[in-house]
């Protein structure tokens, strides 16, 4: 599933003077960095994180920031948070921009409810106001509803679906999303509480009644944020393996590479699934991820996405 190969067996002291080794003298050692955090997984790095701390008393994580810039920073600061908190820092960048909601979304409507909470205990911890807060407070109207439920949801986990409810809420989900006649408040409820189980059976009812999926042309060049949230919610409960596909590709595709999606998609999947999103990236183009990236992107930035996908540059 995951991409990243790590070592079974590490010595965090040693990385750690390894990694002071790389920022001495003239410029640092970009490839000595890449060699050592691309190749560790979450427990190792903050193993070395704090065997870093302990023998030279300073963050890794900061000296990190002031030795390396650009992409290849961003992508190695994120690499190096914990996964929770790398998702806090993840919304917060969103609530501060004004843009980029679905990234909200698609954290909020991947993750489980177990790790959904850990984010927003992460995000208290860090920025002292509550997850939920500062999200109502930078949206308004039914896009505020919409992320303030994903957020603050604990979904049921279990395989149990009921039919009934799947068909007459695929009827409430076509009023209110293809027909635009329904109630936005009715598809907001059923999104920010039903299981992913369930979900997936309203979809198919969906289909099964209608012919085509719930998302198709669902979003068009007038499309606002709300509706953008909504599509994204419904392609990451349906499947979030091929959703992630496609921002890869969306990303790749554009006239000037999104080195923002394709380091938060490679960073965040990296140990998790990105084999399988990769799987699918090859199915559909016909193109290894790896040659795609390797093609739209280049120096110690390539090297440490390459190290990630599991394939030395």
């Amino acid at each position: 599933m995951a991409t990243l190969i790590a070592p079974s067996n590490h010595s965090p002291q040693a990385d750690a003077e390894s990694l002071k080794k790389a920022f001495e003298g003239w410029g640092t050692d970009e490839n000595l960095v890449i060699s050592i955090l691309g190749h560790r997984n979450v427990h190792q790095r903050q193993a070395i994180r704090r065997a870093y701390e302990e023998i030279y008393q300073e963050d890794l994580v900061k000296r990190l920031e002031s030795e390396i810039k650009g992409d290849l920073e961003k992508a190695v600061y994120r690499w190096n948070l914990e996964h929770a908190d790398r998702d806090a820092v993840l919304i917060n960048v969103v609530i501060k921009s004004g843009k980029n909601y679905h990234v909200i979304v698609e954290i909020s409507s991947v993750l489980s409810p177990e790790e959904l909470f850990a984010v927003r205990r992460a995000y208290l911890n860090r920025y002292k106001h509550s997850l939920e807060e500062d999200v109502a407070a930078h949206t308004s109207g039914h896009l505020r509803q919409l992320l303030v439920g994903l957020v603050t949801s604990f979904r049921y986990v279990g395989e149990e679906i009921n039919a009934k409810l799947a068909q007459s809420e695929a009827e409430i989900l076509h009023e209110a999303v293809k027909e635009k006649k329904g109630s936005h408040e009715e598809a907001i409820r059923i999104l920010t509480t039903r299981s992913k189980t369930q979900l997936i059976a309203t979809f198919n009812r969906y289909r099964e009644i209608h012919g085509t999926s719930i998302t198709k042309k669902l979003l068009d060049e007038k499309s606002d944020d709300f509706q953008k949230g909504l599509y994204t919610a419904i392609r990451c409960f349906n499947d979030h393996i091929k959703y992630y596909e496609k921002v890869v590709r969306d990303a790749i595709k554009k006239s000037g590479t999104d080195e923002d999606a394709l380091t938060r998609v490679i960073v965040s999947r990296a140990e998790k699934d990105l084999k399988l999103i990769s799987d699918v990236y090859y199915k559909r183009n016909s193109v290894h991820l790896e040659d795609a990236v390797a093609k739209e992107i280049s120096g110690d930035y390539k090297k440490f996405l390459l190290t990630l996908l599991g394939k030395e540059d």
